[in-house]
């Protein structure tokens, strides 16, 4: 791809509006001005009686979006953070208009579906996945927590589906999705092209509805509800990790692992951040909850050690701080909930009014 190549493509054939992520060699990873344009895409269709429906799709073959450029916002993170706390109030009010959009908002999960790819797309009203789909929040394994949403809807998935997919930064595949909560439709991914161009003249229903395969081929994750609910219902990360350790399913204990790779901090703010999500009523307040625990964590020193270790230095070898769970104080837990003042993102506010 040019340089000079838009990192957004806005097309308009028949009555459907189409956002083509062009960032291909980045997997689509957004940057601030790709938000900034899709937003504005989404507020011109809505009042274009032209337009019916408008679909998310990914250029490339490998995925819809591997989520925010976590490397630039690393390197901001170490300049004062000032341009990434404007990216995610803006990316966050993205990720609402898409919730509340009042035309089909028709999203191809193919591929790579990572964060911020989480937040413009399973927060739409028609989520499609395919074979090749691999939907996670990976965000713990770099010492932050899940956004753009995440907590929302992960902490609404089937008894503690989502709190394991959180807590281990797994990843989930097609129909693990669709259990999950996070989709709706299969569709073979050799079938999108042609799905796509039946928008264009189709009302979304009918078009999806003959593409969608009738049985959903079943998902591993949801096989393994029993362990998974009765493991991860506990109040706190070390029961949790107790309960992984000593229950006999080898992917149990699998998972036990997983998490100890990850920050102590990041699994403790994760976990109070996705019960404190089920006690919420709109997606609007989990996200000024996030806005509040991202920028802490922007702040912080879990973040930009978890972000050297796996991108930039690349040894794999990140120095938590503190480096066990039991050195973890609920008083610092506690501090990445705490309000922001005037740098309140506002977005329950804004709903609120008339």
């Amino acid at each position: 791809m040019d340089n000079s190549e838009p990192e957004v493509l806005l097309r308009r054939p028949g009555r459907l509006g189409h956002i083509l992520l062009n960032r291909p060699k980045a997997i689509n990873a957004l940057t601030h001005t790709m938000v900034k344009e899709i937003l504005a895409a989404l507020n011109g269709w809505e009042a274009d009686d032209g337009v019916a429906t408008v679909l998310l799709t990914g250029s490339g073959e490998r995925g819809l979006c591997a989520g925010g450029d976590v490397v630039a916002i690393y390197r901001d993170a170490l300049a004062g953070g000032g341009a990434t706390e404007a990216f995610w109030a803006d990316e966050y009010t993205l990720n609402a208009r898409i919730a509340g959009y009042p035309k089909p908002y028709v999203a191809f999960m193919d591929g790579l579906v990572l964060g911020g790819g989480v937040g413009l797309s399973a927060h739409g009203s028609v989520r499609i996945v395919t074979e090749r789909t691999r939907v996670g929040m990976p965000e713990v394994g770099i010492g932050f927590v899940p956004d753009i949403g995440g907590t929302w809807l992960l902490s609404r998935a089937p008894g503690e589906l989502g709190t394991h997919l959180a807590l281990t930064a797994g990843q989930a595949s097609g129909p693990d999705a669709i259990a999950l909560g996070l989709a709706d439709y299969f569709v073979a991914s050799g079938q999108l092209p042609a799905l796509a161009a039946a928008l264009e003249d189709e009302p979304s229903e009918v078009a999806v509805r003959r593409f969608a395969a009738a049985d959903v081929p079943p998902s591993p994750l949801a096989g393994q509800r029993d362990w998974i609910d009765a493991c991860y219902a506990g109040d706190s990360v070390e029961e949790i990790l107790r309960r992984l350790q000593a229950h006999p399913a080898p992917a149990a204990r699998e998972a036990a692992e997983a998490m100890r790779a990850k920050s102590p901090t990041a699994l403790k703010v994760t976990l109070a951040a996705l019960r404190r999500a089920r006690t919420l009523g709109s997606l609007e307040e989990v996200l000024d909850q996030e806005y509040r625990v991202s920028l802490r964590c922007l702040a912080g020193t879990e973040f930009p050690e978890g972000v050297r270790a796996q991108l930039v230095d690349k040894d794999r070898s990140p120095r938590w701080d503190p480096p066990v769970l039991e050195q973890v104080a609920t008083e610092r837990v506690e501090a990445f909930f705490a309000g922001l003042g005037r740098r309140e993102l506002g977005l329950a506010l804004a709903r609120s009014r008339p």
